[in-house]
């Protein structure tokens, strides 16, 4: 009887989270950037969670929200600064 061995979470998956919480903490251009890295990596982190070894698809996928997000949250502050 053989086991399979236990999932576990990639590591773009996790970085892309990083990434999306830690833009919001930024100012407007280095926001932007991880914004972006986010996406990039969460979709990365997406297609690396449909193989069975690996966990982390709704991360992925919560992290590519997130960048979203960010990338309007940075657009924001730039219009902020830039106009207020």
């Amino acid at each position: 009887m053989s086991e399979k061995p236990k999932a576990s979470f990639s590591i773009v998956s996790l970085l892309a989270i990083v990434a999306a919480i830690w833009s919001f903490f930024q100012g407007a251009t280095f926001g932007l950037l991880l914004a972006l890295a986010a996406i990039v990596l969460g979709i990365i982190g997406l297609l690396i969670s449909f193989s069975a070894s690996k966990r982390g698809g709704i991360v992925s996928l919560t992290s590519i929200v997130f960048g979203v997000v960010g990338i309007i949250a940075a657009i924001i502050k730039a219009s902020l600064y830039l106009f207020g």
